[in-house]
């Protein structure tokens, strides 16, 4: 039987263009950008709104005009002065246009990814609205979150099972996990004779644990990650740089595919409970394993002894990196091409899409 085509309105930003600038990291809107495409090749009608640079081949783009916050011209003397509340109003006048646009075009779905600035909004309109939630469940989020308790119509979907442990009550849709575009990330059979550490230069992503890592095992680590250079790297990367310790600064895209695949390994050890790791799957396509402190959806994304190793602390992570040629490097990326590929994503969220607009959810 042939599947319903769905007429869907999209967001995720109008800070940036989609897709956001080489130089510009944000995850949330290359998510985006994928799934509204992979749809809208399927055969969905997709609207997508976003700023008037964005670049779309499949979905329709529905700009009113609008530049990407970043580039209008209008707003050139507040730039320096953008702050949260300024984002959020330039992107809640864009969802008003989605919803004054429902009206006429009767939506069989609303799908936003900023979920703080579509919530005021739930209540207007029977069309059932899905929000994807890109950061973990915890504070002032949860609250948030919570007070869409007796909306009916509204839908979450996790991007990993363990995000959603702080708040299981939640009216989810599902959950799917974020792909990426396999072509970008070239497997590599042989490593060279370093490991690697990336991410954001903050507490939370264990960088300092790494070094302590490398310092003991006696290993050649290099580390990339910012934009912010403040007390953190400071005091706890910069003072144990040398020779065997790099810091390569930030580097693009295609810049880490080349690095990932040339690495023995990541180093992961985290000391918060990330939603998902997109730095696991991009260097496991490559044929890099992992080596992640047992912590948010790691256990969810590596699997474990094949693809690297899921340990609890330092010493552990030394034991695995004395154990890293056990992994086969074939089988990290032929675990990343049965799960994490764009296609995939794209797999989970049109069944998932498909179940709520036919209300059997």
């Amino acid at each position: 039987m042939e599947k319903k085509k769905l007429k869907i309105a999209t967001f995720c930003t109008n800070e940036w263009p989609t897709p956001p600038p080489q130089n510009t990291f944000y995850a949330p809107l290359w998510i985006a950008y994928y799934i509204a495409e992979g749809l809208a090749k399927r055969g969905h009608q997709v609207y997508y709104f976003g700023s008037k640079e964005s670049k779309l081949k499949y979905a329709k783009l529905f700009s009113f005009g609008m530049p990407a916050l970043k580039y209008n011209k209008k707003l050139l003397p507040f730039l320096p002065y953008i702050n949260e509340q300024v984002v959020n109003s330039y992107e809640q006048t864009m969802i008003s246009k989605i919803y004054q646009l429902n009206q006429k075009e009767h939506f069989d779905i609303i799908y936003i990814h900023p979920y703080r600035r579509i919530i005021p909004f739930l209540s207007l309109t029977k069309t059932p609205t899905v929000i994807t939630l890109h950061d973990p469940i915890e504070g002032f989020n949860k609250y948030i979150l919570e007070q869409t308790k007796d909306i009916k119509n509204a839908y979450f979907i996790s991007i990993s099972n363990s995000q959603r442990k702080p708040s299981p009550r939640l009216r989810y849709g599902g959950t799917a996990y974020n792909g990426i575009d396999i072509t970008k990330f070239k497997f590599n059979k042989k490593s060279e004779d370093f490991f690697l550490a990336a991410g954001r230069l903050v507490p939370e992503k264990g960088i300092d644990l790494a070094i302590e890592v490398a310092k003991k095992a006696k290993i050649k680590l290099k580390i990339v990650g910012g934009p912010d250079k403040g007390k953190y790297f400071e005091t706890k990367i910069k003072p144990y740089l040398n020779k065997n310790i790099e810091y390569l600064g930030m580097l693009n895209y295609y810049q880490m595919g080349e690095l990932y695949k040339k690495a023995k390994a990541v180093l992961y050890p985290l000391r918060w409970e990330e939603p998902f790791g997109l730095v696991i799957i991009e260097a496991m396509a490559c044929g890099t394993p992992v080596i992640g402190f047992n912590r948010g959806s790691l256990p969810e994304i590596i699997k474990d002894k094949k693809t690297g190793f899921i340990v609890k602390n330092v010493p552990e992570m030394i034991k695995a990196v004395k154990k890293i040629d056990q992994i086969d490097r074939k089988e990290c990326r032929k675990w990343v091409e049965q799960n994490f590929t764009i296609e995939k994503m794209v797999d989970r969220y049109e069944r998932i899409l498909l179940r709520i607009a036919n209300q059997k959810i």
